[in-house]
């Protein structure tokens, strides 16, 4: 019998990493030494005091039973409490607060939350896949509105459309950008919003991965803000928890609420030992998310410079562990990342996979260690 998979599946652009990865894994089964610019996990491990606060709930049985959906108390008090010190952002727990397994949980149930058939969304790119996929999965229509380099990779909020937009995903710091928005941008996001009546959904994952003294702003610090918008937050990138799929939404009660309803229905909450071990993270000594951050802008400047001497066109990334590398003129992104992979065996990630206007670019993960991001650069440098 032969089996067809839903039609919708079908809609879905070529998933490049997919491939990607089964290249990387033939060459290294064949005894070859890749070196991985690609991936967007952090290779340093999670800090010990995070790790110790797992073992001491881990046995306790009162987290062996299904956990909450919107999460423990105390951990939603942790995550305001959080947002309050980071932020100076003033949020209840009890319903301005949501514990998520994971990021994608809440941006991959988003969609279906709030869209009907019909409905239209406007998608940034190039974008983490995941909002154009799940906003076509719910029926809805994803309206994608370029970032471009003239525009520092944020939108004109001016040219959006609006008619029949019932929300606009963004995410900044942005993947795979890195480009970075001031509370400038998110006040007049904001005021676009309540004018039109259109519901932000902001990634900001990426917002303790920043350097030089930059602190990136979250949304919510706009008045008004909590009006129309909800902000995702994880984990995983802040503290090298990318495994332990833990993560919050905050900000608009109604959103989150409707969030909440579609999760019911679908999965369960997080493991309450882990979301104590968040706790631990959210609540104790940050210099852990410091030094991450001291390691990583280390590996940007000797990238930087090695690129620079080869050159490469690009902007130094004030946040997030990306860099997005313009390629060089007779190549486009897919065949310049051929060209790496074949002949340096250096995987990056082509721009086209994130989107139409990420051709030209590709994307550079810095989380390697240093010595292998100089190799990197030497490969790079004989194969040009």
């Amino acid at each position: 019998m032969t089996i067809a998979p839903a039609a919708r599946l079908a809609k879905l652009p070529p998933y490049l990493f997919a491939g990607l990865n089964a290249r990387k894994s033939a060459l290294a089964a064949a005894g070859a030494d890749v070196i991985d610019l690609g991936v967007g996990d952090p290779d340093r491990p999670t800090p010990p005091h995070i790790v110790d606060a797992l073992r001491a709930q881990a046995g306790n049985a009162e987290h062996h039973r299904y956990p909450s959906y919107e999460g423990l108390p105390a951990f939603r008090r942790s995550v305001t409490a959080w947002y309050r010190r980071r932020f100076g952002v003033a949020l209840d727990p009890d319903g301005e607060a949501v514990c998520l397994m994971g990021a994608k949980d809440g941006l991959a149930h988003m969609p279906w939350a709030l869209f009907d058939p019909g409905d239209k969304v406007l998608c940034p790119d190039p974008a983490y896949p995941v909002y154009a996929a799940q906003t076509m999965f719910a029926g809805a229509e994803p309206v994608p509105f370029p970032l471009l380099a003239r525009n520092g990779f944020l939108p004109d909020i001016d040219a959006l459309p609006t008619k029949g937009i019932k929300a606009i995903f963004l995410c900044y710091p942005n993947n795979p950008t890195a480009a970075v928005a001031d509370l400038g941008f998110y006040r007049r996001l904001v005021a676009w919003a309540a004018e039109h009546g259109i519901i932000v959904l902001n990634d900001g994952i990426y917002s303790e991965i920043a350097y030089d003294g930059f602190r990136p702003p979250s949304i919510l610090e706009v008045a008004g803000a909590k009006d129309v918008a909800v902000e995702f937050h994880s984990l995983s990138k802040t503290y090298n928890m990318t495994g332990w799929r833990v993560a919050m939404a905050v900000g608009n009660r109604d959103v989150l609420a409707a969030l909440l309803k579609v999760k019911t229905n679908t999965d369960s909450g997080v493991f309450g030992a882990v979301q104590h071990a968040a706790m631990a993270a959210l609540d104790g000594p940050q210099d852990c998310v410091a030094e991450n951050c001291r390691v990583y802008q280390e590996r940007r400047d000797v990238l930087a410079a090695g690129l620079r001497k080869l050159g490469f066109e690009f902007e130094l990334p004030q946040a997030t562990f990306y860099l997005w590398l313009k390629v060089p003129q007779q190549y486009d992104s897919m065949s310049f990342t051929d060209l790496l992979l074949d002949k340096a065996r250096v995987m990056v990630v082509p721009g086209v996979g994130f989107g139409v206007h990420g051709e030209g670019y590709v994307r550079i993960a810095l989380t390697i260690p240093r010595e292998r991001m100089e190799e990197a650069v030497d490969r790079i440098g004989k194969v040009l």
